[in-house]
């Protein structure tokens, strides 16, 4: 059943983490394809769509501010809108927060420097990409606009309802403050959609998804939404 999920990885001029997404989503068991953001459909059946890392349009008038003009973007909304997953990573999730499809915004980091390490992670919002995930995560970072700012109100939601999907915190789990990079409350992922289906994160689970890169804690979240979509055709 799990071969056939389709996943679809849109990818946009100063997409640079597509092929990374790819391979991990196939390793977690999903027939996964490119979708170039000239498209306006998504290939049939699609279950999953992935908007990677990098630096869409070269990070020009802010990061991911230009593809609200993609063809693909419509196709992307009314999937998410009739329940389907989303995941937007680092470039992603700063689209994600500049077409609307999550609240919110991705600023540069507090201390003004482009910021590449390892982090450790701790989800803390129940979702179709959390469920299941271990105490913490250890996942690698590599932005300079990934500092989560969001209004008064908006965080009292996303607390009240359980949309914030990560933290950063130490390797015991305990939550940082403020993370890497000066994110408000720490955060480092957030969940929407009518049902928690889409989620946006900063830190790279596509690059640390085998044993060979360090680790393959990442691959756990993908594994995670292919339960979530098992259970879902069960049902």
């Amino acid at each position: 059943m799990s071969a056939a999920m389709r996943a679809a990885v849109v990818v946009f001029p100063g997409s640079n983490a597509d092929q990374e997404m790819l391979r991990t989503l196939r390793l977690a068991g999903f027939d996964a394809v490119s979708v170039w953001h000239k498209d306006s459909s998504l290939p049939a059946s699609t279950e999953l769509v992935a908007l990677p890392g990098g630096f869409s349009y070269g990070d020009y008038l802010r990061c991911g501010a230009i593809c609200r003009a993609s063809p693909i973007l419509p196709a992307v909304r009314a999937h998410a809108a009739r329940g389907g997953l989303v995941l937007g990573v680092c470039n992603g999730f700063q689209i994600l927060t500049e077409v609307g499809m999550l609240p919110g915004a991705l600023t540069r980091n507090a201390h003004l420097r482009f910021e590449c390490s390892d982090v450790w992670l701790t989800p803390t919002g129940e979702g179709p990409f959390t469920r299941g995930l271990p105490k913490t995560l250890a996942l690698p970072i590599a932005h300079a606009e990934g500092r989560y700012h969001a209004d008064h109100d908006t965080l009292a939601r996303l607390e009240g309802e359980g949309l914030v999907a990560f933290r950063y915190c130490d390797a015991d789990g305990v939550p940082s403050e403020h993370g890497p990079n000066g994110s408000v409350r720490g955060i480092a992922g957030v969940y929407g959609g009518p049902s928690k289906n889409v989620l946006g994160l900063m830190p790279h689970p596509e690059r640390r998804s085998e044993v060979l890169h360090g680790g393959a804690d990442g691959k756990l979240l993908f594994d995670a939404a292919m339960r979530t979509l098992e259970r879902g055709l069960a049902a």
